[in-house]
This record gives C-alpha cells, structure tokens and sequence, in this order.
C-alpha cells in the first residue's frame, strides 16, 4: 500500500491532470459530450501505457547509452523544478503551456487523444523520469505490479478529471484553479529536489 500511495502522489502531482483541463476544453469545446468523453477516456489509456513502457523499458534504454540511474534523478528532478516552478509563477486557468502551433494543430486535429493530451500535456518528461525513477524502488515482481497499479489509479482519477472539466473549471473559477496550481507546484518543486537530492547521494556513494 505504501508503494501505491508514494508512486500515486508522485506521479499524480507532476502529470497534474487539472492543469490540462483549460487546455483540453479548449480544444474540445465543438465536440459532443460521448466525444469529448472518448477523447479524454483515450487520452488516459495512452497516458498510461506509454508511463508503463517506460517504466519497464527506460532501464534498458539508459544502460544502452551509458547514462546512470542517479544522472536522470537529477536531470529529471531540474526537468520536474522547473515544471513546479512554472505552477507556482504561471496562470492556472490558462492550462499547461502547450505551443502556438500545437494548439493550432490540436483544434484541426479530429482525434486529440494522444498529442497533444496524451503526450506531452499528461505523460511528459517529468512524469517519464518520475516512471524510470520508481524501477530502482522497484525490487520484485509484486512491487511493480504495485506500481504499474498505481499509473493506471493516475489514469483512472486523469480521466474522471476530464470528463467533468467542465463542472470542475465552473466551480473552482480562476481563483480556486490558481490556488489549486500553487498547491501543486509546490508538491512538484518538492518532488524534484529529491530526485536530485537522491541522485546527488547516489552519485557520490558510487
């Protein structure tokens, strides 16, 4: 339980699925409700199988380029700062940042549930390094079948997020989104410096 609940908050804070609410009602605002559904319900199924690759395979994929496991702690934990910063300093009810031309090509776009909500708006590089980070913690079967559960709780709550966005945004406004965003920022910039407490550590025990 303790595993779910640590690999849970996390995972949760850094993918922050309220702060691409603006975003994904922006680029579903001409949809239908089944629609916008489905987008949102694909959206987190993507989220979580390209979360479980990496969790599985990132070991792999590090090893092949010689990059150790406390060089991602910390150069996730500048990735996951940075991103709490932005939380902390950024306008909550304007959503995560997303570029020009991805928005752009998001509301021409039919389907939207893989880019950009899938990846990079829910399954960015924070939560991929936070992902690679928990195989480490990670010593048997049963321990990441725990975490793996975990993702997929983070997909079950980012979807049920999605599908009341609407009702969410109306109820919270731009003061209660603002704070919410502060709140995980905070979280965020939290989880950040110890990814690179651990891989500072980590480095010089080595």
């Amino acid at each position: 339980m303790e595993v779910i609940l640590a690999t849970f908050s996390a995972l949760f804070s850094v993918v922050n699925p309220f702060g691409a609410m603006p975003v994904f009602l922006t680029l579903t605002h001409d949809d239908s409700i089944a629609n916008r559904n489905e987008q949102a319900l694909r959206a987190c199924i993507f989220m979580a199988l390209i979360l479980s690759v990496f969790f599985f395979a990132g070991q792999y994929v590090l090893n092949f380029f010689g990059i150790r496991l406390s060089d991602i702690r910390i150069a996730g934990g500048l990735m996951i700062m940075k991103a709490g910063f932005e939380l902390l300093t950024s306008k909550a009810h304007r959503g995560k940042k997303v570029s020009k031309g991805i928005l752009k090509e998001g509301v021409q776009k039919e389907d939207i549930s893989f880019t950009p909500l899938a990846m990079p708006m829910l399954s960015g590089p924070g939560s991929i390094a936070v992902c690679i980070g928990m195989y480490s913690t990670a010593s048997t079967v049963a321990d990441m079948c725990l975490v793996i559960s975990a993702v997929l709780l983070v997909a079950a709550v980012s979807f049920v997020i999605l599908v009341f966005s609407h009702q969410l945004v109306n109820y919270l406004g731009k003061a209660g989104l603002s704070a919410l965003s502060r709140i995980m920022g905070f979280i965020v910039l939290s989880i950040g410096v110890n990814f690179i407490s651990t891989g500072i550590l980590s480095l010089l025990r080595g």
